[in-house]
């Protein structure tokens, strides 16, 4: 494991270009020099660099050349079907994640192994190769990230993927079995029954969509008989544990600190079809789930299947529920529509922003423990402040100093409000000043939030607001506009929006992650693939009928094998092992005509398997830059007719 300062003082690739290279030119008669001045350094060469000058209302915000971002941006990337990563406070892209996506560049979806996770048909042909990405959430310990995974929805195909956080690389992809709209996803903060436990176990999954139970042709004319499912997902096997059912469609999830309760704000709990018929109730619901008595109920037996899944469900609706003893969910009266629930970092409080109410609802969450104890009669005693924030509010976090942050998607503002001051004037004080601050953002936000602000080590620093229309705010490209991330200073009593950056559309949520917490590995192990080519003694072609596996390796700037011959009609699996082991010295492969194209890390190895349907001769070449030899480095595909 090596940390950000490390990564930046790491001398490797600039060392390879300076002396490998020369090296592998030698014998041929050339040389390839750079040239400087005396004393000055080579270009490229990081360096201290220098602030904007102070009298830049923007100069303590700016990372100069040759400098590190002081957080992550972790990022769902939306219908692109895929996560990004930026740098904070700079808005430097650092990494885009193929994820439920195909990308040529990576060779995700190409690959052997990358098909294996994203999963394939009986034909062999991928089974979905679009997604969409809203939010993404990570592993914890003692209630703060602890860098070692991340996950991220696809709502189209009601999945979720885990993204390791030493490498920012897929290695597992959940669906969840009959649900559709599978949208908010949160993790647990520690063990919800064994109390020893204090870090990550499982992860939560609503569904937002109602379908017929199963979904395999039947009720379709019933919508009466529709329904959703909440699902819980194991965060080491990433198996499905259980479902339960619930009233209303599920837009996001949070969890409570202690490992107790799971939670997702609702709407439609009139079990509308269309949008006219989601809207007649004065009052949807945030559910809590008691995750101890949903899984004692799972292990007593109380619990059904649907369908061919083997998942057990149990019955969370609430008219199964009725006696807070022994109910396993909790419904919690906010206004109609809610949009996000988001758990403030003491702990304390659930917040459901209103959407078509101008108001957010605050709910203790020791009430609602309360509720399910049978010592608070009616749950809409939960609530302890709805304050009146602006129109259209959509998602709250929080700065660890008392203060909530909420976007108004109708306003285009961010408010800031006090969540004392707000249960004070719910309580009959005509003197609490609730709302302490906005400012104008550009424009429509929908999601935002702070700097470590869904861990007890929320610092108030930062706020990111991901605005839903950029209109005016850069240069025009066309009908397709990027959409406008700001960042706002919040460390202070009045809140500075201090940079824009664009995001390619569409993005949703994203962490704040401080650049402590995320311990990345810049080489992998050899060792760690079971099908590396690691010597020459491993190089060679393997013929067993039609099928011909071709194993090479690369060191730049060449490939092992200088040519290889297969037949027309043969399934060819080629393995490829990077064995150069210098710092961001990645190679590609690339296979004219037969849509191949993928890259190996150092020390990685992947693997590709295709039909060789076209005879010629093919250049196999590296198509990601390495070496000064780079445009030499080949290798050639004979294919025989």
């Amino acid at each position: 494991m090596t940390s950000s300062e490390d990564v930046m003082n790491s001398p490797g690739r600039r060392k390879f270009l300076g002396t490998t290279a020369l090296a592998g030119l030698a014998g041929t008669g050339l040389s390839l020099i750079g040239c400087a001045k005396d004393g000055a350094p080579a270009a490229g060469t990081a360096t201290s660099g220098t602030a904007a000058s102070a009298d830049s209302p923007h100069g303590r915000y700016e990372v100069p050349p040759g400098k590190l971002d002081e957080y992550y941006v972790l990022s769902s990337g939306g219908h692109s079907g895929e996560m990004r990563i930026y740098g904070c406070p700079s808005g430097r892209t650092l990494k885009r994640i193929p994820v439920f996506n195909i990308d040529p560049m990576v060779g995700w979806g190409i690959t052997n192994e990358s098909r294996a996770i994203m999963g394939t048909r009986p034909d062999g042909q991928l089974k979905y190769w679009t997604g969409d990405t809203h939010h993404v959430h990570g592993s914890y310990a003692d209630g703060t990230y602890d860098g070692k995974y991340f996950w991220v929805n696809d709502k189209l195909h009601s999945r979720i993927a885990r993204i390791r956080g030493d490498t920012f690389e897929v290695d597992r992809i959940t669906e969840l079995p009959n649900v559709q709209g599978h949208h908010g996803i949160f993790t647990d903060k520690r063990d919800p029954v064994d109390a020893s436990v204090n870090h990550t176990t499982r992860v939560f999954a609503g569904a937002e969509f109602h379908i017929p139970l199963p979904n395999d042709g039947r009720d379709m004319d019933a919508p009466d008989k529709y329904g959703c499912l909440f699902s819980c997902v194991d965060a080491e096997t990433m198996d499905v544990r259980w479902q339960c059912r619930v009233d209303g469609n599920m837009d996001l999830v949070a969890t409570s600190y202690d490992g107790k309760y799971a939670a997702s704000n609702q709407y439609n709990t009139e079990g509308g079809i269309h949008y006219e018929d989601m809207m007649s109730a004065e009052h949807d619901a945030c559910v809590f789930f008691d995750v101890a008595r949903i899984e004692a109920a799972v292990a007593e037996g109380r619990f059904t299947t649907i369908g061919e899944s083997k998942v057990p469900v149990v019955d969370g609706r609430k008219a199964a529920n009725a006696d807070p003893k022994t109910a396993l969910t909790c419904y919690v009266p906010v206004p109609k529509n809610p949009h996000g629930v988001n758990a403030s970092p003491d702990g304390k409080y659930f917040v459901c922003s209103g959407k078509l109410s101008p108001t957010c609802s605050v709910i203790d969450l020791s009430k609602v423990e309360q509720w399910f104890a049978g010592s608070l009669a009616n749950a809409r005693d939960a609530v302890i402040a709805e304050p009146n924030v602006g129109l259209g509010p959509l998602h709250t976090a929080f700065d660890g100093r008392g203060n909530a942050y909420t976007t108004l998607f109708l306003d285009s503002k961010i408010v800031k409000w006090n969540v004392d001051a707000a249960i004070a004037q719910f309580a009959g004080d005509t003197n609490a000043k609730v709302i302490v601050d906005s400012v104008d953002v550009h424009y429509q936000p929908g999601h935002g939030y702070t700097s470590m602000g869904e861990t007890k080590n929320a610092d108030g620093k930062y706020f990111n607001s991901g605005n839903k229309f950029s209109k005016d705010r850069f240069l025009p490209v066309g009908p397709l506009h990027v959409e406008t991330e700001q960042l706002i200073d919040i460390s202070g009593d009045k809140m500075v929006l201090i940079h824009d950056h664009t995001a390619y559309p569409e993005p949703h949520d994203a962490l704040l992650v401080h650049a402590s917490v995320i311990k990345t590995r810049q080489i992998y192990d050899i060792d760690d693939f079971p099908n590396a080519v690691k010597t020459e003694a491993d190089v060679g072609i393997e013929r067993n009928g039609n099928k011909v596996h071709v194993r090479m390796n690369s060191r730049a700037p060449a490939f092992a094998l200088r040519e290889f011959t297969v037949k027309k009609g043969d399934e060819v699996t080629l393995t490829l092992t990077n064995l150069d082991k210098v710092e961001d010295l990645t190679h590609g492969f690339g296979i004219p005509r037969y849509n191949i194209n993928f890259i190996v890390n150092p020390q990685e190895t992947k693997s590709v398997t295709f039909i060789a349907d076209k005879p010629g001769v093919y250049w196999c070449y590296c198509t990601h830059f390495c070496h000064a030899l780079h445009l030499e480095m080949r290798s050639r595909m004979i294919v025989e007719g």
